[in-house]
């Protein structure tokens, strides 16, 4: 069985640090934690290019986990890239209409580099004298086919858009002078944010999946007001409220959950 551990764990530093400092640490108390919590199988990380670290890939390798790590497009790296055959580019079928993406693979220091390229199409293009290729590489350990550990890797950005989502709330607010309440709000935070997607899961399952502002303003601040009488609380919400049916279709699949026992 392999363990999927996406690296979306926080970890504190004090004052002004580089983005690298301490990912050592952090990778080995990760991976403590996840065997801890039962994990007996392959483990596969995956992260962005702040973990682009040797040391740390080689700690990796000797504990046993495979990983995908991004990597920035250094001249050494660009170099690696331009000896890349022409007919070595597959094009991806499964990337948006806003682009075409194509992959392919090198080695760089006997490991697998992979490297997406991407042209961006119609409106996403305009203003642009040079049709250019964007890079984006990421070095793995894996033997894997080339396309799942792209795309594998890639779906892993997943993780920026709840951390954009968590900016945009609680974390709007942070940091504050003292360590404690930092790590302490960090949690609250993030439990009101799951909170929240799993109203939006259980609630609008059929729903196109929103930035977290928007389902706050939706299903969160609501321009009502309760009243009680004869033992029964009713809610009072505006005639012409533009979001009322959402709303109420959450609050009905919601109150239809069969009760923990």
């Amino acid at each position: 069985m392999r363990t999927r551990a996406r690296c979306c764990t926080s970890a504190f530093r004090t004052g002004k640090a580089n983005t690298q400092r301490g990912v050592i640490r952090f990778v080995d108390e990760l991976v403590a934690r996840v065997r801890a919590a039962g994990a007996t199988g392959e483990i596969l990380l995956r992260a962005d290019s702040g973990f682009h670290n040797k040391a740390l890939r080689v700690r990796l390798a000797a504990k046993g986990v495979v990983y995908s790590i991004g990597a920035r497009v250094t001249k050494r790296i660009e170099a690696q890239i331009s000896e890349i055959a022409d007919d070595a580019w597959q094009t991806l079928t499964d990337y948006p209409a806003t682009g075409v993406a194509q992959i392919a693979e090198t080695v760089l220091d006997g490991e697998r580099l992979i490297v997406r390229r991407v042209r961006p199409l119609g409106s996403d293009a305009q203003g642009k004298l040079f049709e250019t290729w964007q890079h984006h590489a990421l070095i793995s350990n894996r033997t894997d086919a080339l396309a799942l550990i792209e795309a594998e890797h890639r779906a892993h950005a997943v993780v920026e858009l709840a951390i954009r989502d968590v900016k945009d709330q609680a974390l709007a607010h942070f940091p504050s002078g003292d360590f404690p309440a930092n790590a302490a709000w960090t949690v609250i935070a993030c439990l009101a944010h799951d909170l929240l997607r799993w109203t939006e899961l259980l609630g609008l399952p059929a729903s196109t999946p929103r930035r977290a502002r928007t389902h706050r303003r939706r299903l969160l601040e609501l321009p009502g007001r309760l009243t009680r009488h004869a033992r029964t609380t009713t809610l009072h919400l505006p005639a012409r409220w533009p979001w009322q049916t959402d709303y109420i279709a959450a609050l009905t699949a919601i109150r239809a959950l069969p009760a923990l026992t």
